[in-house]
């Protein structure tokens, strides 16, 4: 590890009248305000400077960096493909190609080794551009034409275009600002599809007739309240469009037959403040996950046209296991979900008892996958964890009986029993248990230096999945962990509302608790405690780091969510108005002492901090790029510690980093780099 001999940098700071924010009573100088504006060139100037400073504090690093990618190349078979799935007479899969960064969509008539017929190419897609995303890829009934649409900036503002797969060329004209959804009508003569507003959310639904001018487009929705986020699908027997439209805690569903592309949609049970719920259809019936009076799901059924009020109970609440979706098969039913912790996936027959499906490994993530026809007698999952890669399999519905399809090849050597994970738990202050899932090589003398990391919001689970490029963290003798924090949603619904709102801090002081009780028992090294988290991960790392500076020698929060108060008070910014049920409303005085309890950005003390490799995507509209840009330039002013402090900003893409496997896996070996440095 280099030491550098002096960790703050001279860098352009024009001189800008600071930013007085009074609030509440409370006054805060914000001398980096003036960072938020995009078209100022000292912006733009200054985050080049940024750039420069971290590829010279980092340039010792570039074998290392060079030596992961070309170890995460080494582990990829580079020619793979995922088993094709039936849906009518085509199977449909997707496929990589050697020295190409993007997948193909493919698929065979008759069978899934039936001939190959590439239905989108993202390579082709993404050309000469530097960035390239697609945000949705749907055949229609008649397999004749596929709907997609990509962005070649991050914004996520999505450009769609449909095309005839037989000929691969498009219709005439695109319709621009989509977003991520759509669904066919039954005759495939129709397409729905949102438009988002100035804020990036999707608030219109319109029906495209294919062949007609898209200016001539019927709105079919609009969603005027910013808290709720509209999303178009299809059931899955192909019956009804849905219309989904949810905020943080309430939701409602829309519909209308598939096979009536001009009516008008009808709300299937009316939004009810503090209740969410999901939907899909089978055999004339509505099967509904709802949470009214059931924190944690339970899962009923009424006739299409009937009143909701007489539905009968299929699963009732159970306080242990969280029912996030169903999957309606003509004999059975599949409910996903979760429970003590992990995935899980139950499998309901008709007239029968449930079944909960169970894995051999301590740690693990299931889902199913792929499963496009109700008519199937076969369920299709996926199941991995931190050891085992990938694999795709066939669970007989009737018998239970598993049949694997595909594992997913890891070349370079790799035996997962090189290799062991476990679960343990910590012990909150409130006597709450907080599980932690770790891995490292069999045989690694602990403690060791290990790398922790969180995310714990939006009632979003961090799975325990497989990463190629994380070998060569465990290859070099340091633990991987997850802190499974509340804020996220792997205990079930409570899990999630005790980590939000009034109670946001329990995310912040339960990743601490964690970190010191892997040192507690022996597993990491204090002294040589990395951490890494994305987006509102990266809001938990800055409050970690504020909460408890001297516990971590590195961090690495990405795409960042620091300036808490400041977003949560611009309702123009992307998610503001959504997310105020999420972290709250600064113009509540109440509201505002939660936030003000925490934000990384205000609560920035003068005292040694961690080692920090920030990150920010130009166009991102998640997490705007000045968030971590600001944060950074006030950490180098209050940090007594050797630093360094780095902001390495991806100039042309967006929330989701760059795009290709190629430059993902350069980007992902660039932090592990820094943390290596930092940690051995």
């Amino acid at each position: 590890m280099i030491e550098p001999a002096d960790h703050k940098p001279v860098l352009p700071r024009p001189e800008r009248r600071p930013h007085l924010r009074t609030l509440h009573g409370e006054s805060f100088t914000d001398h980096y305000f003036w960072m938020r504006d995009r078209d100022d060139p000292a912006v733009l100037a200054h985050m080049k400077e940024e750039e420069a400073y971290t590829q010279t504090m980092t340039s010792h690093l570039e074998d290392l960096r060079r030596a992961i990618v070309a170890e995460t190349q080494a582990r990829f078979v580079e020619d793979d493909a995922v088993p094709p799935a039936k849906k009518g007479e085509w199977w449909y899969g997707w496929k990589t190609v050697p020295g190409l960064p993007y997948s193909l969509y493919v698929r065979h008539r008759g069978g899934p080794d039936g001939p190959e017929q590439v239905v989108l190419d993202e390579n082709q897609l993404a050309g000469e551009h530097d960035f390239m995303a697609v945000g949705l890829v749907e055949v229609d009934p008649s397999h004749r034409l596929v709907a997609y649409s990509v962005d070649y900036s991050g914004d996520e503002r999505f450009a769609l275009r449909f095309r005839e797969i037989e000929a691969a060329t498009d219709l005439p004209g695109e319709i621009p600002d989509s977003y991520y959804e759509g669904a066919w009508s039954a005759d495939s003569s129709t397409f729905f599809y949102m438009t988002v507003d100035a804020a990036v959310r999707p608030y219109r639904l319109w029906a495209h007739r294919l062949g007609a001018d898209p200016a001539e487009d019927r709105l079919v929705f609009e969603e005027p309240d910013e808290r709720f986020y509209p999303e178009v699908r299809t059931t899955l027997d192909g019956r009804f469009i849905l219309i989904d439209v949810a905020s943080e805690t309430t939701s409602e569903t829309l519909y209308l037959p598939s096979d009536q592309p001009d009516s008008k949609p009808s709300v299937l049970m009316p939004r009810q403040v503090g209740t969410r719920y999901l939907v899909e259809h089978r055999r004339g019936q509505w099967l509904i996950v709802t949470d009214e009076g059931a924190p944690n799901g339970r899962l009923i059924q009424f006739p299409v046209g009937q009143d909701p009020a007489g539905a009968s109970v299929l699963i009732n609440h159970d306080d242990n296991a969280k029912i996030r979706s169903v999957l309606p098969f003509d004999s059975h039913l599949v409910v996903y979900g979760r429970r003590g912790g992990l995935p899980s996936v139950t499998v309901l027959p008709d007239g029968g008892s449930p079944e909960v499906l169970r894995f051999d490994t301590e740690v693990f993530d299931v889902a199913p996958v792929d499963n496009l026809e109700p008519g199937t007698t076969s369920l299709r999952l996926s199941h991995e964890s931190f050891t085992c890669p990938p694999t795709i399999m066939e669970v007989d519905l009737a018998s239970g009986e598993r049949h694997i399809l595909k594992e997913m090849p890891v070349r370079g050597g790799y035996d997962l029993g090189d290799y062991e994970e476990k679960r343990v738990w910590a012990r909150a202050a409130d006597g709450t248990e907080i599980p932690i899932s770790y891995v490292h090589r069999v045989g690694l003398a602990l403690p060791a230096p290990t790398v922790l990391s969180g995310y714990g919001a939006y009632e979003a689970s961090y799975e325990t999945d497989f990463s190629h490029t994380r070998v060569s963290l465990l290859d070099r003798g340091v633990v991987f962990a997850i802190a499974h924090v509340r804020g996220g949603g792997e205990m079930g619904r409570l899990w999630h509302e005790h980590g939000r709102m009034a109670s946001k801090m329990n995310t912040f002081t339960d990743f601490i608790t964690a970190a010191r009780h892997l040192m507690d028992i022996g597993v990491a090294l204090p002294g040589h405690l990395g951490a890494r988290g994305v987006s509102a991960g990266g809001l938990l790392m800055g409050a970690a780091i504020n909460l408890a500076p001297d516990l971590f020698n590195a961090v690495v929060p990405e795409v960042p969510f620091m300036d808490v108060i400041n977003s949560m008070l611009d309702a123009s910014l992307p998610l503001t108005v959504a997310e105020w049920e999420e972290w709250g409303n600064p113009i509540d005085p109440e509201q505002y002492e939660w936030l003000r309890a925490y934000s990384p950005y205000e609560n920035l003390d003068h005292c040694p901090h961690p080692a920090v490799l920030a990150t920010a995507g130009l166009n991102d509209t998640r997490v705007a790029y000045w968030e971590p840009l600001k944060w950074v330039a006030r950490m180098r002013e209050v940090d007594q510690g050797p630093g360094p402090i780095l902001l390495h900003t991806n100039w042309e893409a967006g929330h989701g980093g760059r795009t290709g496997r190629y430059a993902a896996w350069e980007d992902e070996a660039f932090m592990l780099a820094f943390l290596l440095d930092r940690l051995l």
